[in-house]
């Protein structure tokens, strides 16, 4: 008999983010009133973070299978075949809400929780990366936010020793309400090797494993899933706090116990922590689960079975083992300092049954908590297309040498060597390209095999044509990793998005995943996790769509790779792809000109993919060792970097099509690569490219020390250099206005 302690009002109802009808769904599920824990664990089933309601059904357009996905979505992490027997396992979460309340912890705790979802599977992290998003540099709480975001994923990555090898930095008012954090783990397995979560076989003991409950976190993932108001601050306590030594010994023992032949699933206890985890084993088994809450290990006194479900205290694994081999499983926690708890069983029952001082608090069933959460076709509109910007009508307000420097010393386009620094991208000795490049490289093992890594969006992109943003979000993850010489394989996704209630948002994260569709088919990309962050709004202001995509490649030789920094004085630069002169939404309209505006540049897949396998054929047969792609800026921001980086200059005497100079020095037409190869070498490339249908034109040599653009204007690289590392640094030691 299940006693119900407190009485439910609608008044509670609302406050655990269920609607009306939503409730009046469960109680038809469950035939009576729900106890308080069953109120908390519905809510935080069948919330937006943990359920995906408004997600699922567009999800399942996108492409999640090729013949090296061993995992898709569905999992803790996606797994993809490397070869020789190895396997990627990656992943990329949001905690945009939690990083905006406490940034160092948010940030913090988001960078342990994509580091579990990846050693769960079996793997041990190699690479971190993420994509950062804040508000305009002028706003009061943004220097803020940039230090304590910065500090905390650098805090938890440097402390459980993985490098951060990439990511990418933003600023637009449009998240001065709402930042957002997306964090992404990359690992290794043996193929052979890999754990699942779905529970197996009846009466099979239930583990908890890791550190001890506590108060913090209750109610974060049904935080995740509410946009913010005026009092969001005082939200602060369902922030999570993080210990990375405790999760880099949580990592040991989980690998070792793996390796012992005692594990039948794991789940890490990440959003809804207990609540979730547990469901999920069973629901994916199609088996019933049993808890004892009194045999929970935790860290205060007097926690009510409704805390201890909800809590989301970090570091803490829920694990199905083999029966018997539980004091062995228990000796290796315990070597590590961990506490090891058997507190529950696998049922036949096919009910989610939780019991607290001799009493059940919840009697639930698992299949429709853990799979029939309620499903929505929300109503969405399409976007309404923005003009096209004929290149010719859009005056030149500063000379290109004027606008290169501004651009390069812009907040989006400037160094963010003042981020990376902060963290260790070097430990493990395997990292091969630093970041500040196209893609991050990292050696597989003893190599020569390594890992080319990204992540990309262009969110004023995503907000002008929903479609076009998607595929270019895909097609820029793959240009990423086609410039340093990877194979690109596969893409986790971060999907984040307003208020899905409003018809406009709820269009564009459509939109995006439409076009992310389309791009990943095209390209042989497939999905093969994510995550998707709703709500992401204050006082009904919401953020610019931003479908973050983080993509993974491989290289058979690391030895052979591209880098962007002009190598050699004397080279002849190409430029690869078709140029337009497209300035519509580009960050020469809008920084340059002050027009956030136009339609953004049209992505053609087929001409990704033919200049794509190009370059990458130049790079395989150490014709190309210099390769930038375009994006932000366009090709003279593409220069710009090449030269900076390699500290060489360059000479382009003119225009090659007959467009107006800044547009085609700044217009950011998709598709484009610029590479820097041995002038005698340049016939044969662009005979080769010709018949291949692939547009290439030589537009200049490297050499001196200044970047000389079409009409003789010329700027120097140290000039460019000081300008382009000088705005991080100057901003975040600026006292606050």
């Amino acid at each position: 008999m299940i006693r119900n302690d407190v009485p439910i009002t609608p008044e509670l109802v609302k406050e655990h983010g269920l609607k009306a009808d939503e409730y009046e769904r469960f109680l038809a599920l469950i035939g009576r009133e729900p106890t308080l824990t069953e109120l908390g664990i519905v809510s935080a089933m069948w919330n937006e973070h943990c359920s995906y309601k408004s997600s699922r059904i567009h999800l399942r357009t996108l492409p999640t299978s090729a013949p090296w996905v061993i995992q898709g979505p569905g999992e803790n992490a996606g797994v993809i075949d490397i070869g020789d027997g190895l396997a990627c396992v990656f992943k990329m979460e949001s905690h945009n809400h939690p990083s905006f309340i406490e940034p160092y912890q948010g940030a913090a705790t988001g960078v342990g929780g994509i580091l579990r979802d990846v050693f769960t599977m079996g793997a041990r992290p190699i690479a971190a990366l993420n994509s950062l998003r804040f508000g305009s540099p002028a706003h009061p709480k943004t220097r803020h936010l940039v230090a304590g975001v910065v500090a905390g994923i650098g805090g938890y990555g440097n402390s459980f020793g993985v490098p951060t090898v990439g990511g990418a930095v933003g600023f637009h008012e449009r998240y001065d309400g709402n930042i957002l954090v997306n964090a992404m783990a990359v690992g290794l397995a043996r193929k052979d090797a890999i754990f699942y979560a779905a529970a197996a076989g009846v009466g099979n003991p239930i583990v908890y494993l890791g550190s001890k409950t506590g108060r913090d976190g209750i109610h974060g993932a049904t935080m995740a899933s509410a946009e913010f108001d005026d009092a969001s601050a005082e939200k602060r306590p369902t922030v999570q706090v993080g210990d990375p030594f405790a999760e880099k010994l949580l990592l040991e023992a989980c690998l070792e116990l793996m390796k012992s032949g005692a594990v039948i699933a794991i789940q890490d206890m990440g959003a809804a922590g207990l609540t979730c985890s547990a469901v999920e084993m069973g629901a994916k088994g199609n088996l019933g689960v049993e808890l004892d809450l009194d045999k929970v290990p935790t860290r205060e006194e007097g926690m009510t079975a409704y805390e201890m479900m909800l809590s989301e205290s970090q570091e803490r694994m829920l694990m199905v083992l083999k029966p018997g081999m539980e004091a062995e499983a228990q000796d290796i926690f315990r070597k590590w300092g961990l506490d090891f708890a058997v507190i529950g069983k696998t049922t036949d029952t096919l009910r989610f049954v939780v019991k607290h001082r001799g009493e059940v608090v919840a009697d639930l069933p698992i299949k429709e908590l853990g799979d029939e959460a309620p499903v929505y076709d929300r109503p969405h509109l399409a976007n309404t297309f923005q003009p096209v910007i004929p290149p010719e009508s859009v005056a030149a307000p500063v000379s290109n040498a004027e606008a290169l420097k501004r651009l390069a010393g812009s907040p989006d386009l400037c160094s963010k060597r003042w981020v990376w620094e902060q963290y260790d991208h070097l430990i493990l000795g395997n990292t091969v390209q630093t970041p500040g490049g196209d893609a991050a490289i990292v050696r597989v093992e003893d190599g020569p095999k390594g890992l080319a890594l990204t992540t990309d969006v262009t969110p004023r992109y995503c907000e002008a044509d929903p479609v076009e943003g998607g595929r270019q979000a895909v097609a820029e993850a793959w240009r990423n990793i086609t410039a340093v010489g990877g194979k690109p394989l596969a893409v986790t996704d971060n999907l984040n998005f307003a208020s899905p209630e409003r018809p406009e948002a709820m269009g564009q994260l459509v939109g995006c995943i439409r076009g992310i569709g389309e791009a990943c088919r095209a390209l042989d990309f497939p999905v093969v996790s994510g995550n998707v962050s709703l709500y992401n709004e204050t006082n009904g202001r919401g953020i610019l769509p931003t479908p973050t995509i983080g993509g993974v490649g491989v290289l058979d030789d690391t030895r052979r790779h591209a880098t962007l920094a002009f190598k050699r004085e004397g080279d002849a630069i190409l430029l690869v792809g078709e140029t337009r002169g497209w300035l519509g939404q580009s960050v020469y309209l809008r920084d340059i000109c002050g027009r956030e505006e136009g339609a953004p540049p049209p992505v053609d897949l087929e001409a990704e993919r033919r200049n794509g396998d190009f370059v990458r054929h130049l790079i395989h047969s150490g014709l190309a060792d210099t390769v930038h792609d375009c994006s932000d800026g366009g090709l003279g921001v593409a220069l710009a970097e090449m030269a900076m980086a390699g500290g060489i200059g360059a000479v382009m005497p003119e225009c090659p099509v007959a467009l107006p100079c800044h547009a085609f020095l700044f217009g950011e037409d998709q598709g484009r690569y610029v590479i820097a190869v041995d002038p005698d070498a340049a016939p044969d490339i662009l005979y080769s490219a010709a018949s291949k249908g692939i547009p290439v034109a030589i537009i200049g040599m490297t050499g001196a020390d200044s970047l000389t653009l079409p009409g003789e204007e010329a700027i120097s690289v140290a000039e460019l250099r000081q300008a382009h590392e000088a705005w991080l640094p100057e901003y975040m030691a600026a006292e606050p206005a």
